[in-house]
């Protein structure tokens, strides 16, 4: 298990690290992203070298978020990992670095401690959150690229501060962004992360909306992204990223799943809860694990066994 540090100790590690690989999570999201080119930023601050590892490509419409500069290579010397609840997270680079990760910086209930050191703070709105109570504390000044970062980050981890872990703290953090940063688009990165859409986006989402099942008296929803309406409908995998917030559109819904199929009968499950229910307890179950209202796992089987899993896990769940 890890050895558990706070900010101050967090900051001292920064400040004494060198040539340091970041490594974020696989499907990278905004926050594991802004979470990695912000640390890579303020260590450049603080004149270190560091690159961002990730075992997938960073998606286009967060490139505005990455440095001009191509990334330097080197051998590293010191390895930190960001919003990385467990290696498993890390994809096909989990072989290379398993077992390496000197400092862990989360914010996830489910961190299993597999790093020498932590910092992970459960009740953050994200990863983005807690870096930025370390970076005033290394007394570092703020860039643009810093500052958008860290409200990328932020913004897409709440929903654009929709959910239940958009607290008091986290508004006050983007207040301070702002603040600092006025002439930053805030809108405009809004916009782009929770508003347009691709044309084979808005057709994935017809479809998905269009069969998704509906389960236990309603209170459960399912919706499946498979290889074959892919290839049926001509949509890019990677168009269906990012689903996870449909089944819990419709009224009355208490827990909302999405299956997206890989290969060899396995299933990358998302869960999302709308209100009570706990979904990291059902995912550790599974060997997942995630946060209060959003976390997942993986389970292996055919569809109508992957099914009656996750339902009799919800029904557990929903009756308790």
């Amino acid at each position: 298990m890890s050895n558990l540090i706070d900010i101050p100790a967090a900051a001292d590690f920064l400040r004494s690290c060198e040539d340091v690989y970041i490594l974020i999570h696989m499907n990278p999201d905004g926050d594991c992203i802004g979470s990695g080119y912000s640390l890579q930023a303020v260590l450049k601050l603080l004149g270190k070298r560091s690159k961002v590892i990730c075992a997938d490509p960073i998606p286009e419409r967060f490139h505005f978020l990455l440095p001009e500069e191509p990334e330097e290579e080197f051998p590293a010397k010191n390895i930190v990992s960001v919003d990385c609840a467990d290696e498993s997270r890390f994809g096909s680079l989990k072989e290379t670095y398993a077992g390496k990760v000197q400092l862990c910086i989360d914010h996830h209930i489910s961190n299993d401690g597999y790093a020498e050191y932590a910092h992970v703070e459960p009740d953050a709105s994200s990863a983005c959150e807690v870096l930025y109570k370390i970076y005033r504390q290394l007394g570092v000044k703020f860039t643009k690229q810093i500052a958008e970062c860290l409200y990328t980050g932020i913004a897409t981890d709440t929903g654009c501060f929709k959910f239940s872990c958009a607290g008091a703290d986290t508004h006050l953090i983007v207040s301070e962004i702002m603040r600092e940063f006025p002439e930053i688009r805030y809108d405009l990165i809004n916009r782009n992360m929770f508003v347009v859409k691709s044309p084979a986006r808005i057709k994935a989402e017809m479809i998905m909306l269009s069969q998704m099942e509906y389960h236990l008296d309603g209170k459960c929803t399912m919706i499946w992204e498979t290889k074959e309406i892919c290839e049926e409908n001509q949509i890019n995998p990677k168009d269906m990223e990012g689903l996870t917030s449909l089944p819990l559109q419709p009224e009355g819904v208490e827990i909302g799943i999405t299956l997206r199929e890989q290969d060899d009968n396995w299933y990358r499950i998302s869960l999302r809860s709308a209100d009570r229910i706990n979904v990291s307890e059902i995912c550790v179950k599974f060997g997942g694990g995630g946060h209060v209202k959003a976390a997942g796992c993986q389970l292996q089987g055919t569809p109508d066994e992957v099914r009656q899993v996750l339902l009799n896990a919800v029904a557990e769940a929903l009756q308790s």
